[in-house]
C-alpha cells in the first residue's frame, strides 16, 4: 500500500516550515493560510502516526518527503542528511581534522602519494610510497573497504591518537611498522598549481572556491609576482564553484575597487549587489594581462569570476561555454544537523547576464543529460553548433563587446574537445585504474633513482620521457585485467597515454603541481590561452585602456 504523495508533500512543508517563524510564515502566505495550513499538517502527521495500518519509519518518510518536493522545484534545490551536509560543507570550510596525507586506493591496499608538510603524519615519518594496511587494530588491506570507510578511520577529533600499520618498500625489502599518529587540523588547499611558465607567465589552477580561497590566491600571485610575473592564466576548468564572497575577493584583486562583480535577484530576495575591494591598497593584479581558462564543468563561482572578468573586458576566457549553474541556494539547517539548500535568488554578471541554463521544473533527469546532449549535438566540438537566440546578446561594460545569457559563459576563443586520442581502450585502460596500478608500483621501485636523477620537478618535466619498456608493462597489466588490446586505438591514444604516465609519475615524486606542469603541456586549451596571451590578438581583442 503507498502513502499519497500529497501527505508526504505536507510533511516535507512541515519540516521547512520548522526554519520560519510562524510571523514570517504570515508574511508569505497570509495569517489565515498560515493557520489552515498548519492545522492540515498536524492532522496529517497524526492520522499517520495513529490511524495508519503499518508501521513507517518516520526518518525516511519525512526525509523522502523533502527530497520529493524540491525535486518538483529547480535542480539545484536539496536536501542533505547530517552525514552529506558535513561531507558537502568540509571541503568548503578550508580544514578537517585528520592525519594529514593524501592517497590512492589499488587493489584494496592504501597507497601514500604525499604527505602534508609539517603535518602529522610526516612528523612521525610516514613517507609517499608507504601502504597503511591496518589502523586501530583493524586491517584495511585486501578487504575491499571503500574510501569513505577508511577516512573515517583515519578522520577524528584534534589531538585523538590513531595507531596505523604501515608496509614499507613493498616491492623490495618489505618492512612492517607501527606508527601512532595524532590528529591535527588538516588544510583543504583549493588551488592545484601555481608556478610559472614562461619568465613573465604564471598560471594557477583553483578547484573549488571555499573559505580560505582569498588568501591562498592572494599568497600564490605575491609569490609568483617574486618570480618576475607580469601575465596570468587562471585555470578555472572543472571547478564546479563554491563560496560567492570567494569568487568576489578574489575579483578585488583583478577589477578596480567598487567595480560591480554579481548582483542576485529573486521573487522574495531584493537585488544584493556585490562589489569589489582588494585586500591591499590596490589589487594585485592592476593591468596585468589575464586569460581564463573554462570548460563545460566549470559552474556557479567559476562562472561568477569569468563573466566579470568579460563583462568588464578585463581577462579574455578561452575554453568551451561553461556549465550554466546560476541559481542561488540558501542554506536551512534543521534540528538534527541535516540541511535543506533552498534556491533563493538568481546570479547575473555586471552587464546583466543570467547565468543559469534552461531547466523544466520536475525534470532533473533531462538537465542532468545537458553535458552529454551537448556533446551528441556536436557543440564541445564545433563552435557553430552552439545556438544562442539574439535575446540572449549584451553588451560589454567598457569596449561595448557581444557577450551572451542565457546559459553559461561563452568564451571569447573557442576550443574544441579533442575526441581522437580518447578512444575505448584507453576509456578502458582509464576505467580500470590501470595508470594508477602501474605508477604505483613503478615509482615504488625507481623512487630513490628517479630523484636522484632528477633534483627538481622542472628537471623531471624537461627530461624525463616515458620509455617503451613501460609502455608494454602497461599493457601488460591492461591485459591481465581484461582490457583488450587495439593497435588502431592504441597508436591514436598513445600521446595521451604517454602524458597521463608522466604526469602521474611526476605528481608522486612531487606534488599536484608537476601533474599539470606536464599535463598542461598536452591541452589544448592552456596551449591557446598560453598562444593568446602570448600574441597580438590580446589587445587586438581587448585594447589597453587609456591612461
Amino acid at each position: 500500500m503507498k502513502i499519497s504523495r500529497h501527505i508526504i508533500l505536507a510533511f516535507l512543508a512541515a519540516i521547512i516550515c520548522l526554519g520560519f517563524s510562524a510571523k514570517a510564515l504570515e508574511i508569505f502566505i497570509g495569517p489565515s493560510a498560515q493557520r489552515t495550513l498548519q492545522q492540515k499538517l498536524l492532522t496529517a502527521q497524526q492520522s499517520i502516526s495513529k490511524l495508519y495500518v503499518d508501521s513507517v519509519d518516520g526518518n525516511k518518510l519525512v526525509e523522502d518527503a523533502i527530497r520529493g518536493m524540491l525535486k518538483e522545484l529547480d535542480p539545484h534545490s536539496l536536501y542533505s542528511t547530517p552525514e552529506e551536509t558535513r561531507a558537502l560543507n568540509e571541503p568548503l570550510q578550508g580544514n578537517f581534522s585528520g592525519i594529514g596525507i593524501s592517497f590512492n586506493i589499488t587493489t584494496d591496499t592504501l597507497y601514500v602519494i604525499q604527505t602534508i608538510s609539517g603535518g602529522p603524519s610526516e612528523k612521525v615519518g610516514i613517507l609517499p610510497g608507504d601502504r597503511i594496511i591496518a589502523v586501530n587494530d583493524t586491517t584495511i588491506a585486501g578487504v575491499k573497504m571503500t574510501n569513505a570507510d577508511i577516512q573515517k578511520r583515519l578522520r577524528g577529533p584534534k589531538g585523538t591518537d590513531v595507531d596505523v600499520t604501515v608496509l614499507r618498500n613493498a616491492a623490495s625489502s618489505p618492512d612492517t611498522i607501527n606508527f601512532t599518529i595524532t590528529r591535527a587540523d588538516i588544510p583543504i588547499n583549493s588551488i592545484d598549481a601555481a608556478y610559472m611558465v614562461d619568465a613573465s607567465t604564471g598560471y594557477i589552477r583553483l578547484n573549488k572556491f571555499a573559505a580560505d580561497t582569498s588568501n591562498e590566491f592572494v599568497n600564490a600571485v605575491k609569490d609568483l609576482k617574486k618570480q618576475g610575473m607580469k601575465q596570468l592564466i587562471l585555470d578555472l576548468t572543472d571547478n564546479g564553484g563554491g563560496y560567492l564572497n570567494a569568487a568576489v575577493e578574489i575579483l578585488g584583486e583583478m577589477l578596480p575597487p567598487d567595480r560591480l562583480a554579481v548582483y542576485t535577484e529573486g521573487l522574495h530576495s531584493p537585488r544584493y549587489d556585490a562589489k569589489t575591494s582588494p585586500k591591499g591598497k590596490t589589487p594585485l593584479l592592476g593591468d596585468d594581462k589575464i586569460v581564463v581558462m573554462v570548460n563545460q564543468y566549470s559552474a556557479s563561482a567559476s562562472e561568477i569570476t569569468s563573466g566579470a572578468l568579460q563583462d568588464h573586458d578585463r581577462a579574455l576566457i578561452v575554453g568551451r561555454r561553461t556549465f550554466g549553474k546560476g541559481l542561488v541556494q540558501r542554506p536551512i539547517p534543521l534540528p538534527d544537523g541535516s540541511m535543506i539548500r533552498l534556491t533563493m535568488a538568481h546570479y547575473y554578471t555586471p552587464a546583466g547576464r543570467d547565468i543559469q541554463k534552461h531547466y523544466d521544473k520536475g525534470d532533473e533527469e533531462s538537465y542532468r543529460r545537458d553535458i552529454e546532449n551537448r556533446y551528441n549535438n556536436g557543440e564541445l566540438m564545433h563552435a557553430d553548433s552552439i545556438h544562442l537566440a539574439d535575446s540572449t546578446v549584451y553588451r560589454t561594460l567598457r569596449l561595448n563587446r557581444p557577450v551572451y545569457g542565457g546559459g553559461g559563459i561563452m568564451p571569447d576563443r573557442f576550443v574544441p574537445l579533442d575526441t581522437t586520442e580518447y578512444t575505448k581502450y584507453y576509456r578502458n585502460v582509464m576505467a580500470k585504474g590501470i595508470f594508477n596500478k602501474y605508477v604505483i608500483s613503478y615509482v615504488d621501485e625507481n623512487r630513490a633513482r628517479l630523484k636522484k636523477l632528477y633534483k627538481t620537478d622542472d628537471d623531471f618535466v624537461d627530461h624525463f620521457e616515458v620509455s617503451d619498456e613501460m609502455l608494454g608493462a602497461l599493457r601488460r597489466i591492461a591485459e591481465k585485467e581484461s582490457v583488450d588490446f587495439n593497435e588502431e586505438e592504441y597508436q591514436r591514444s598513445l600521446p595521451l597515454i604517454k602524458v597521463a604516465l608522466k604526469s602521474l609519475i611526476g605528481r608522486d615524486l612531487y606534488d599536484q603541481a608537476t601533474y599539470f606542469k606536464v599535463f598542461n603541456t598536452h591541452s589544448p586549451i592552456f596551449n591557446e590561452a598560453y598562444r593568446l596571451i602570448n600574441s597580438q590578438d590580446y589587445t587586438t581583442l581587448l585594447p589597453l585602456k587609456k591612461k
